[in-house]
């Protein structure tokens, strides 16, 4: 029986001809990545083993997102511990305020990340980097500091599920609305322990940026990691880019798939993910009155540049409701900066919005966006459960940007198309 890209990955980094599904295996790693949030965990683990070095300080990575700039002591005292660790160890890509970004959107930027690949990330959505064709899956802070030690780390072989792309996605439709329709279509534990693979001629419709957005969320799927197959989009993005050598693994005509899955992309809507489950989907034209305090635009998930055009795109000209407070954030410096110079910044300003620097801020109840008691929020973030954003009796909804843009210039959730 033939392997799937993932299990080719697998079996390569383990030094094996081959792998099959539930095989425990021990791979090399080509980078292990923590935040500010998890990375003090496995500095802790690390010295309580008693270890004294790493095992290559150019495939570890450190990104201060979730709670930075620092906004309390806890915070701050975390981020020193990383930057400390960083130092005496002499880690090459290790990110603080000014040059950070969201980590899974700058790891793909800088080009630290590439195709077959094989990363752990102490973050449960280090699966995005799937996108580019690796496998990428994410691990808890114990795992990173085994693994900033050794350079390797066990794995049980993950079975597969096909996914078989066809078609265009129409206007105002985006990557957010193709996978949050996977998730309502299998459930929240659909692909657990399983890789999604993402394949066919619908790929060549879809952007880098929504591939990232879609393999981002293959978590939410309950998925160990999600990939695509590398093409001519892939191979763009990388050229220029990537900073190691980077190596194409398809699957084999006869591997072997639990099951298979096929989406034609024009027949995708605008789909929004009720509380308090990313299965909870419906699409826009079923979503009824849903009137909110709060629009979010950024995030891991949607935070990159196209996701700042579309919302652009919408809010240019417009004003947000009165009663709704809309929060910009751009993912990356980089990001901020083409924002600003292709304008975006401005209209974003001029519609009333906040625009913060990077950070993951309120997607997870962090900062930049707290919601208080009963109050309704539409983000383009990954998660949408109870207290996810703030006060347990606060409700969540998912979207895309562009339908979180339409809905904080109506105050209710909306198509863009009803205000454009």
């Amino acid at each position: 029986m033939g392997m799937t890209m993932t299990q080719k990955i697998l079996a390569a980094h383990a030094g094996l001809e081959s792998v099959k599904a539930g095989q425990l295996i021990n791979c090399k790693l080509d980078i292990v990545h923590g935040n500010d949030v998890t990375t003090p965990v496995a500095i802790n683990e690390f010295n309580k083993a008693g270890f004294t070095k790493v095992f290559d300080k150019s495939k570890i990575t450190m990104i201060m997102d979730h709670f930075t700039p620092n906004k309390d002591i806890k915070s701050a005292a975390n981020s020193k511990q990383c930057r400390e660790f960083a130092s005496k160890y002499d880690i090459d890509y290790y990110y603080d305020v000014g040059e950070m970004g969201i980590e899974h959107a700058l790891l793909p930027e800088k080009g630290i990340v590439g195709a077959g690949d094989c990363i752990i990330g102490a973050d449960s959505h280090t699966c995005t980097y799937g996108a580019l064709g690796a496998f990428s899956t994410g691990v808890g802070s114990t795992d990173m500091a085994a693994g900033m030690a050794t350079g390797m780390a066990w794995f049980k072989v993950p079975s597969a599920i096909k996914f078989n792309l066809t078609g265009k996605l129409n206007k105002y439709v985006m990557g957010k609305d193709v996978i949050l329709h996977i998730i309502g279509m299998i459930g929240v534990d659909g692909a657990l322990y399983k890789s999604m693979e993402f394949v066919g001629d619908g790929l060549k419709n879809l952007s880098m940026d929504d591939r990232l957005s879609m393999a981002n969320m293959a978590i939410e799927a309950g998925a160990k990691n999600g990939i695509f197959a590398v093409d001519d989009v892939t191979i763009a993005y990388m050229k220029d880019r990537c900073k190691r050598p980077y190596t194409i693994y398809e699957a084999d005509p006869d591997a072997e798939y639990e099951a298979v899955y096929d989406i034609d992309l024009s027949t995708i809507k605008p789909t929004v993910a009720f509380p308090h489950l990313p299965e909870n989907t419906r699409t826009i034209d079923e979503v009824g009155e849903v009137k909110i305090d709060q629009s979010v635009i950024g995030s891991c998930t949607n935070g990159r540049l196209e996701d700042m055009a579309m919302a652009a795109e919408i809010l240019k000209g417009k004003h947000v409701h009165k009663d709704v407070r809309c929060i910009i954030i751009p993912a990356t410096q980089q990001i901020y900066l083409d924002c600003i110079k292709l304008g975006y910044m401005e209209t974003f300003i001029k519609a009333g919005c906040a625009v913060s620097t990077p950070t993951c801020g309120p997607c997870l109840g962090g900062h930049m966006g707290i919601l208080a008691a009963g109050e309704k929020a539409i983000a383009t973030t990954n998660r949408n459960f109870v207290g996810r954003m703030g006060h347990p009796d606060s409700e969540v909804y998912l979207s895309s940007p562009a339908v979180a843009a339409a809905s904080a210039i109506t105050g209710k959730i909306s198509s863009p198309e009803e205000v454009m």
